[in-house]
């Protein structure tokens, strides 16, 4: 992580690639799962980190967030100053950018921030300094009214959006991986080892908790092949029921139609 002065961003430039319709994946899966925390949050900002050398993700947050909540503002947060003055044409009520890195610059706690592809430049040692500087910057959780406190959304994809996969991290730490595809391009569950995020792409190897989970996803998708003449979304859903038996899926059939499953991080956490 930068040693630099507090005063400046902390953090590093990242590639800028963008897309429209990139993070669509990851946006509906926030809307589904954290848009009740959106609602009962006074003030609902979320926080588009690294949005690139385009503002198009963090536009596109904005509307999606909006049609389950929609009083939340979307913050677009750059370390490279002249993507910030590019995107102001962008601007709009709910929508401003701002320079800024790792500290998060806005005021009071944001109820979500999303870093889609920040961290992919980073080395695997780094990644839990940022997470923890991160989750420290999130709306608390609050007992009273049984809010679990916001949200960090982390984690990376293709060029185009097909294939995805996340970690979901509340201010008390990781909470779930989703891995989420297009089905139709999918040959293997496999396949989406190439996106896993940071702190899981070099653990991929035997011993490691993901390498087996991602073993035991091919084999569950190998043997729910006779549903695939009814489709890849019903052979999907017939692969992930099979997967919990062994793995502690945190998710129902509603979400693993759209591509989805998400499993709890303590099973596929580091070996330490």
């Amino acid at each position: 992580m930068s040693t630099r002065a507090a005063s400046r961003p902390v953090g590093t430039v990242t590639r800028g690639t963008t897309n429209p319709n990139r993070l669509r994946r990851m946006d509906r899966w926030i809307a589904a799962v954290h848009g009740a925390e959106l609602r009962r949050t006074a003030d609902p900002v979320a926080v588009d980190l690294g949005y690139g050398a385009a503002p198009w993700t963090a536009v596109e947050l904005l509307q999606r967030l909006r049609t389950a909540a929609p009083r939340t503002r979307v913050v677009g947060v750059e370390i490279e100053p002249a993507r910030v003055t590019a995107a102001q044409p962008y601007a709009r009520e709910g929508l401003v950018f701002r320079h800024g890195g790792f500290e998060v610059p806005v005021r009071g706690r944001p109820a979500l921030i999303r870093a889609a592809n920040v961290l992919r430049q980073y080395e695997e040692g780094e990644v839990a300094t940022a997470w923890e500087r991160l989750c420290a910057r999130l709306a608390p959780a609050d007992p009273v009214t049984g809010s679990r406190g916001g949200l960090l959304v982390e984690g990376t994809c293709d060029e185009i959006g097909r294939r995805h996969v996340w970690v979901a991290l509340g201010p008390e730490g990781p909470r779930t991986v989703t891995f989420a595809t297009r089905l139709g391009s999918l040959e293997r569950p496999s396949d989406l080892a190439e996106r896993l995020p940071k702190a899981l792409i070099h653990r991929n190897v035997p011993g490691e908790p993901v390498h087996a989970f991602l073993r035991d996803f091919d084999h569950a998708w190998a043997a729910a092949a006779p549903y695939a003449s009814y489709g890849a979304r019903q052979r999907w859903i017939r692969t992930v029921r099979r997967l919990t038996a062994d793995w502690p899926v945190t998710d129902g059939p509603a979400r693993w139609r759209q591509g989805e499953v998400t499993v709890a991080w303590g099973a596929l956490a580091p070996r330490a």
